[in-house]
């Protein structure tokens, strides 16, 4: 694949002032120069990642955007593209039309793996989107609709953003930017200035112009090598029904607790994790690993991030005593 030129720079400067209304501007050729070394950064990035971008539809027509991460087929696109269909067709930049098989499905991050009956394909390099940056140049990419290559540039405009999930978990930094997308666009890459996929574009906010959504390329790394190595991404699940609860005063004072919102465990499953350990109903779990629950998305959180290595630890509160309880977490 090849590298787009690293060198962006940006246009500045100041007007001079003065009224200027009846003598025409002479155009600046070093602005002019600027300008190219813009357009030249972005055709680079187009020339080199169009080729991996796939258009992915089903029996009824087109559904989304995908691209290829592997020579031998494999793709990357959204979870709410392949709408839990197994089977799926991709269409690629060579207007080429193959089958496409749904290996892995992850609504809670919005991310699928395909793989495409083909071989020696191009395919997109996946960068480090815990690098990125507010204001760096991004390109979104495309194949809405059998369109192919359509290209958009913007800027990271925010990092860290949280976004629900189709399963109703909460997709931790996501990557908001201002590189118009529109639906068709879903699954396919959002690019840095070096050629390399920094986000899978997910979302866009109807009602706002302007903003648009991608799962970090880290998420999605971590989402693939999950489904290559086990089949499934694999979450801890407590098995307990649990709501947000506020504390009095008292109780915060009593108990030393950094925050006044806890989690309260509303019922707990039989067979589960958290039965077999010994938590009850009515207790209200404060912490986790000493990292504070102040609501059940906190607790999602917490479960996703702790390594699978790593024991867990509840710091709970039943009735006038604050315990820690260890999860007797089966591998």
């Amino acid at each position: 694949m090849k590298k787009a030129d690293d060198s962006l720079r940006f246009l500045s400067g100041a007007d001079g002032g003065g009224d200027h209304a009846s003598t025409p501007r002479r155009a600046n050729p070093a602005d002019a120069d600027l300008l190219d070394a813009y357009s030249q950064a972005v055709i680079n990035v187009v020339e080199s990642v169009s080729p991996a971008v796939v258009s992915v539809s089903g029996e009824r027509g087109g559904a989304g955007s995908g691209f290829l991460v592997t020579p031998d087929g494999y793709a990357i696109t959204n979870s709410h593209v392949v709408a839990g269909r197994r089977r799926l067709f991709a269409e690629t930049n060579d207007g080429d039309r193959v089958d496409a098989k749904v290996i892995g499905d992850d609504p809670s991050t919005d991310i699928a793996l395909l793989k495409l009956a083909s071989s020696e394909l191009p395919y997109a390099e996946l960068g480090e989107s815990n690098a990125s940056r507010v204001g760096q140049l991004v390109i979104a990419m495309g194949s809405p609709l059998g369109l192919h290559s359509t290209v958009s540039t913007g800027v990271i405009s925010a990092v860290g953003r949280t976004l629900r999930g189709q399963d109703g978990h909460l997709i931790e930094n996501i990557v908001q930017h201002t590189a118009p997308i529109n639906p068709g666009n879903s699954g396919g890459p959002l690019v840095d200035s070096r050629g390399r996929v920094v986000g899978v574009n997910t979302a866009i906010i109807a009602m706002a112009q302007g903003l648009g959504f991608a799962v970090p390329s880290d998420t999605a790394q971590w989402v693939i090598s999950e489904i290559l190595t086990h089949g499934v991404v694999r979450r801890r699940q407590l098995g307990v029904t649990a709501a947000a609860q506020r504390l009095p005063r008292a109780m915060v004072r009593q108990f030393d607790l950094l925050s006044d919102q806890v989690v309260e465990v509303v019922d707990v499953a039989a067979g589960g994790v958290a039965r077999q350990s010994g938590v009850r109903t009515g207790d209200l779990i404060v912490a986790i690993n000493d990292r504070i629950t102040a609501s059940v998305d906190d607790i999602h959180r917490l479960l996703a991030v702790v390594p699978h290595d790593l024991p867990l630890v509840l710091t709970l509160i039943r009735g006038d005593r604050k315990l820690e309880l260890a999860i007797a977490w089966k591998s």
